[in-house]
């Protein structure tokens, strides 16, 4: 198959490669033409994801337009808030009948949408599906085992994408669940803030598992509220990509979450990360703002919330939560 990669960064040059390996013709299209060149000439993909020789078989292309004529898959893997304004520059031209797969993890801020409503505002009714699951792009590059989940309402259209995807190293699952599996891989960041402050601050397991438990949680009460299936959230998009996020190294919005439980503020991090994007800090405004507006009880992504955009400290936040009204435990 022909498939252009909409997006220059980690998660989109790693899936390039996992379909090279797979034996499609793979091109990828970026914001910066002058950096396109850099790493066309380089092979390297060195502000995201150095260190991982690039195929010659892998091709860049800077017109946006031309990089979606005469393919038969566009992956979208552009960051949440930058996505509706390059669909919309993609309009005009882009060919409806494509299937569109999206990577991206997010919500966008001030319309609280998610990635298959964006799409559907900007280019109307396209076969939509979407792929997530604990999945770095540092790892995937590499060829470590790894499994995902593709969502779409139509069922042949998530096993094209598993056929397209899977290989030894790469293992790909089916659900019908396209909201739940979107909510899953955005709302996790959030959790991830939460987990890296853990970390940052020093504070041990205990802290940590139940947070990421009464995460899940409150992933799952959210994510029934806006549509999706409850089950979803135990799944490799929920709970699998919450775990890995939560845990690992790699994770942009642990890195931040880390920062901030070691006593530095918001605008000083998100300077420090550069082009750097960690979704989970918009995502909180607006996983914040669909609760109160469907009545869920989210209090892990409140105190997010005030601890990113209000400024209250982390201490404070902890205490808030932990002198709760005592309740029984409901999963």
């Amino acid at each position: 198959m022909n498939i252009t990669v909409i997006g220059d960064g980690a998660w989109g040059t790693a899936l390039a490669l996992n379909m090279i390996r797979n034996g499609h013709r793979v091109k990828i299209w970026g914001a910066f033409p002058e950096y396109l060149d850099e790493i066309s000439v380089r092979r390297e993909n060195y502000k995201f994801l150095p260190g991982v020789k690039l195929p010659e078989e892998l091709f860049f292309e800077k017109d946006l337009a031309a990089s979606a004529d005469h393919q038969d898959m566009i992956l979208l893997a552009t960051p949440t808030q930058y996505l509706r304004n390059v669909l919309k520059n993609l309009s005009s031209t882009f060919d409806r009948s494509i299937p569109v797969i999206n990577v991206a993890k997010g919500i966008e801020i001030n319309s609280w949408k998610r990635i298959s409503q964006i799409v559907e505002d900007e280019l109307g009714s396209v076969d939509f599906i979407d792929l997530s699951g604990p999945s770095h792009a540092e790892e995937v590059s590499r060829k470590v085992p790894t499994a995902v989940v593709a969502a779409s309402a139509d069922f042949s259209s998530a096993q094209t994408v598993q056929k397209l995807m899977m290989n030894e190293n790469f293992r790909v699952y089916t659900s019908d669940d396209v909201t739940g599996v979107e909510l899953g891989g955005a709302l996790k960041n959030v959790m991830a803030i939460a987990a890296g402050i853990i970390d940052g601050m020093k504070l041990g397991d205990n802290p940590k598992a139940a947070m990421m438990t009464r995460g899940v949680s409150e992933m799952g009460r959210l994510g029934e509220a806006l549509g999706g299936q409850k089950a979803t959230f135990a799944g490799l998009s929920g709970i699998g990509d919450l775990i890995v996020t939560c845990c690992s190294g790699h994770s942009r919005n642990r890195h931040v979450g880390e920062e901030l439980g070691r006593g530095k503020k918001m605008e000083e991090i998100q300077k420090a990360m550069g082009m750097v994007v960690a979704e989970g800090v918009p995502t909180a405004c607006g996983a914040k703002a669909l609760a109160e507006k469907h009545g869920v009880s989210t209090p892990i992504i409140d105190e997010i919330y005030n601890i990113v955009y209000k400024n209250r400290s982390v201490t404070e936040a902890i205490k808030a939560l932990m002198n709760r009204d005592a309740k029984p435990e409901v999963c």
